[in-house]
């Protein structure tokens, strides 16, 4: 399945790296469990892997009931 409900709405995976991200994204993998409990609300987390400029690709990880998000990224 590509798309999630997170926070209350249906997220498509595109969708989903630009909340973790903050911006745009090139391009965006389908979504995944995690299988990991958020830190902060114990809610269940998701994970996209995704290219936010042509020359970088990013996991990123969010969870599905609150604002908690992290990446992968250095």
């Amino acid at each position: 399945m590509s798309n999630r409900v997170v926070q209350g709405r249906m997220v498509t995976p595109e969708r989903l790296a630009e909340l973790i991200e903050g911006e745009s994204v090139l391009e965006a993998e389908s979504i995944e469990d995690a299988d990991r409990e958020c830190p902060e609300c114990g809610g269940d987390v998701i994970r996209v892997g995704y290219m936010p400029t042509v020359t970088a690709f990013v996991t990123g990880y969010k969870c599905q009931e609150c604002d908690w998000a992290e990446t992968d990224a250095e």
